[in-house]
This record gives structure tokens, sequence and C-alpha cells, in this order.
């Protein structure tokens, strides 16, 4: 016995120094990370702009970024922008290196970082590109550079745009699942991937024009930048004349053939500096740490990111919540220091319902102070629902708004269940339809008329807020509604928005609006602190991040579209039916 009391007390002792040894640990590693200071900007350094970095709408920080080989934490892209405007001021930044290798961030996000390169490009600091292989994507922002450089080994994609819808119908009618679906709008083309399998004639006349639109703005970007009009470029896609890095050369949409060693010693020449010199390439994530880029004046304008699907609830950080985002208008309607509202919205929409509690939030915050809207890569159904009142909306002319229609979807799955799994269902009921929208047995007429009046409803309310916010007829509306996607370009000629131009330019005509020139930006939704920022990370690190590295990105949209049905059978929808990127 006294030998298991030894052993027992021994194993107390050295779990209790264990235990206070790691909290120590744990403290001094939190001391660390609060007082780290800004790092020390080296003179004659290179930004670098990794274009295969997602830039989100709002800064992405891993606080375990310094301790593990995990990706370090991510500016935004409204700070990249920023950040590039520093630097076209900043003595010791000397010049821009993009790196081209494909490009993870969508068309109108390019399209903020263009203009950024385009803007710092004034101040005659070169800005060099160079890539292995570089996408249409990356080479949409690359062609802003002084010189775009490839590999002799690599290769430019000069194919075009276009896009693929998946469909499943079949799939169901094997299974024996019917979706029922109720949608009102004859472009709302969101369900077609289960009630058809094909494009319906209404979708591809859509899709036809709008991304058509997105290829015309692609050519004449790359035109003026290249100096090379815009039929001689669509012609060498049509004709596939880029097959070879040479070929890209010879038709000068690239200015040389070299190896990154070769690039490097351009830089060096370009700084003049010596051969056995380091070449400072400063990393975006490291200036952003370093740099003083956000403004500071007396008065406050709100700046609020919408980025992701609208879900109802308080969602994630990964979406919108519906309650979360009116509960967070509603703090900086009331904060009398704030004088005007920004909402950056980049959602394909979501839950109708959750739309309309933002948009009501916003109406109300539109009666205290000026409200201005950003559109991003796609500001549409749900996502131009709320923002449909605004004072002012502004887009880019990539941007993909619009789709003004709403659906829902109940499956029947009692063939599945009935014949495939040999499961049976039976119950009782207090009234007729207290089992209505059951997935194990088929809706009756009743029902159907039930569900569809309800989303003709809503669509009628979606309409009509469209039309006050808008200042339009409810008839013009419904012309251009009808669940129809447009282009930032259309969407400024039907009136669906005011102007074009980017995050900076809505901030410009809120402060505007709201009569100063002395502001800073107050962003939300709001950092937390370090702790709570490394809980969140350990929470948020999904295992969706994971299929998406096993199966790749395309493969892992068709997954993550199976996985949203679920939401889409709980509540009307107004969504677009597709995601998509800069190819």
């Amino acid at each position: 016995m006294a030998q298991f009391f030894k052993i027992f007390f021994a194993s107390l002792l050295a779990l209790f120094v264990f235990t206070l040894l790691s909290v120590f640990l744990f403290f001094g590693i939190v001391a660390a990370f609060s007082s780290k200071e800004k790092p020390e900007i080296e003179k004659a350094s290179v930004l670098v702009l990794d274009l295969s970095q997602p830039f989100n709408e709002q800064e992405r920080e891993n606080p375990l970024a310094d301790l593990t080989s995990s990706q370090s934490s991510a500016p935004g892209l409204f700070d990249v922008v920023r950040l590039i405007k520093t630097a076209k001021t900043d003595a010791k930044v000397s010049g821009i290196h993009i790196r081209a290798n494909g490009n993870a961030n969508s068309f109108a996000s390019s399209n903020e970082l263009r203009n950024a390169l385009l803007d710092f490009k004034t101040s005659g600091k070169p800005v060099l590109a160079y890539a292995d292989v570089m996408s249409q994507g990356a080479y949409f922002v690359a062609s802003t550079a002084n010189k775009v450089y490839i590999n002799p080994a690599g290769g430019l994609d000069w194919s075009g745009y276009n896009i693929d819808f998946v469909f499943f119908k079949n799939l169901l009618d094997r299974l024996q699942i019917e979706p029922q679906i109720f949608y009102a709008g004859k472009f709302k083309s969101a369900t077609e991937p289960f009630r058809t399998t094909q494009m319906t004639p209404e979708n591809k006349v859509q899709t036809v024009e709008w991304l058509g639109d997105l290829y015309q703005h692609f050519l004449r970007s790359v035109s003026k930048s290249r100096n090379i009009d815009t039929a001689s470029l669509h012609k060498l896609a049509t004709i596939a004349a880029i097959q070879r890095p040479e070929d890209a050369l010879t038709f000068k949409l690239v200015d040389g053939l070299k190896y990154d060693d070769e690039v490097r010693q351009e830089w060096k020449r370009l700084l003049k500096a010596k051969e056995n010199e380091q070449l400072n390439l400063l990393e975006m994530s490291k200036y952003a740490d370093a740099a003083d880029f956000r403004v500071s004046g007396k008065d406050r304008i709100a700046v609020v990111y919408a980025q992701g699907d609208i879900v109802d609830g308080n969602g994630t950080d990964d979406n919108i919540g519906g309650d979360r985002f009116a509960a967070l208008v509603r703090k900086v309607r009331q904060d009398r220091t704030i004088k005007a509202i920004v909402v950056r919205v980049n959602s394909g929409g979501g839950s109708a319902l959750a739309s309309e509690l933002m948009w009501r939030e916003l109406e109300l915050a539109k009666k205290d102070k000026p409200v201005v809207m950003s559109f991003g890569d796609v500001a549409a159904s749900g996502g131009y629902y709320m923002a449909a009142g605004a004072d002012s909306i502004f887009a880019h002319p990539n941007t993909i708004t619009g789709s003004i229609g709403v659906f829902t979807l109940i499956p029947n799955m009692q063939g599945f269940f009935n014949n495939k799994l040999g499961i049976t269902f039976d119950g009782v009921k207090t009234a007729e339809f207290a089992d209505a929208g059951g997935v194990y047995k088929p809706l009756n007429t009743t029902e159907k008329q039930i569900i569809q009046s309800g989303v003709d409803q809503i669509y009628d309310r979606f309409k009509q807020r469209v039309a006050t916010g808008r200042k339009r007829s409810i008839t013009y509306v419904d012309s251009i509604a009808q669940g129809r996607v447009w282009s930032g370009e259309d969407a400024l000629r039907l009136g669906l928005v005011d102007k074009l131009g980017g995050l900076q330019d809505a901030i410009d005509c809120a402060a505007r609006m709201a009569k100063t020139n002395n502001y800073r930006l107050r962003e939300y939704p709001e950092q937390g602190d370090w702790f709570n920022r490394l809980l969140n990370k350990a929470t948020n690190d999904q295992p969706g991040i994971q299929i998406r590295e096993q199966v790749g990105q395309e493969n892992y949209e068709v997954f993550k579209q199976l996985v949203q049905i679920r939401s889409w059978t709980k509540g009307v929808q107004a969504r677009i039916p597709f995601y998509f990127l800069a190819k």
C-alpha cells in the first residue's frame, strides 16, 4: 500500500508541474503575440502580389501561423487595395512583383486589384508579372504590368470563357426521388439541375449574355494594357493560336520567356542593385503588419462586410446570418459617432426571409444616415434583395447581379424509401395539412397550390422592394426580374445599380453624402481578441478544407451544391445557381 501511495503522489506531483508549466507557456505565447512589434521594411523592397492567394472581403487572421507551418494571415481584398495605394508613395517600396501562377480571386475582385495596380503605375515605379503557367484570370491582372513574363517551358491559357452546369435529374430518377420544385421567374435557373438534364432556352439566353459581357470586359481591359485590338485578341482564342510559350511572345501577349532567376536578375537591374545583393521580396501579409494603410480622421464611416450564402439565424464567419447581420446594422445605426454606412456585398443569396430581415434593418438605417452599397464578385438574388433600398449602389462592370426571383424545393422520397430501402411510413394528424411538406410522400394538388402561392407572394414582395428602392414601376421591375442574371454593365443600363466602381468609390460617395472629408473607417464584423481568434481558428478548420484539397476545387463545388440541397428544403430561397472563378 505504501508503494501505491508513493507512486500515486509522485504522479500527481508530475501532473501538477506539467499543468503549471503548460499554463506559463500558454500565457507566454499570448504575451509574445500581444507585444508583437511591427516588422521593419528594408529599403528597395519589392512588394509581392500573389494571385494564387484568395483575398476574402475581410481579413482572415491565423494566430497559429507563426507557431506552425499553416498558412499565414491573409489581408482582405480592400486591405490589399489600400496596401498597393500606400506602396505607391512608400519610399521603401520600389516596385511590385505579380506572381501569376493562377488566380484564386473571381472577376470583380480581380478588377479591384487591376485598378489598384494601374493607379500604382502612375508613380513611375515598375511592375513585373511572372508565371510558370498563367491562366486567363491571372493574366487579366498581370497584363497591367510593365513587363509580363512566362517560363520558357510553361504557357499561357488563352481559350476564352466558359461555364458548365451539373445536372442531377437522371440521378434522382434512378434513385426514385422526385424533386417537387416551386419557383417564380422564368429565368430562375437554380432549380434546373434537378428538373432538367440540360440548360433551358431561357437560361442559355441569359448565360450567353452575361458571360459575353464579362469576356468583353476582359478583352477591352487587356486591349488597353497591351495595345492590341479586341478583335485580334478574340481571334487568338477562336483559332487556338496560343499553344506554346513562343506563341504568346509572337502575338505580344507577353514580353519575354524567362526563368524565375532571370526575372529576379531583371529586378536587380531595375533597382540598380549589386550582383551579390539580396533581392528584398516583401510579402503582402508582412507589409500589412508594417504599413499604416488605414486612414484616420474625426468622423467615422462604417464598412460592413457581407460575404457568403445568406442563412437564417446567426450563421458563421463563412456566411451571412440574417439575425447577426441585422443586429450589426442596428448597432451601427444607433451609434451616433458613425456618419454613414457602406455595405460590401459578395453573395449569391440564400434564405429569402433572412434577406428580408437584412433589407428591413438597412431601411431603418437609411432614415438616420446615408447607406451605400458596394457589389463585389456577385450580389444577386438575396444579395440584391438586401441592397435594393440603398441610397446608392456601386458595382463593377464584371459583377454578377440581378437574379430577382425565388424558389423552394421539397423532395418526394417515397419511391426511394419504399423501393430502394424497404422503408414505409404511417401516422396520425389533427388537421388536413399538418404533415404537408414531409419528404416521405408526394404533395397533393392543394398542398402544391399553397406552396406555389407562398413563393409567388415572396416574389411579389421582392419586386416591390426593388421597385420602391430603385424608384421604378412594378411593371418595369417585372420585365427585368424573372430571376434573370445580369452583368454589372447591364445592371447600370437597366437602373439596378447607380455607378460602376469599387469599394473606395462607394466610401467616397458615402463621405460626400455625410458631408465629411475628415473620416476614418470602422470595419465590421470586428475582429475578436487573440485568444478568441485562436479558439475560432480551432473550430473553423472544417472538413471541407481537407475535402477540397483531396478532390480539387471543381469537384468540391459539385459536392457543396449537393450539401446545399438540404438548406433549400427549409424555406423559400433567393439565390443564383452557380459558383465561378476567374478562369
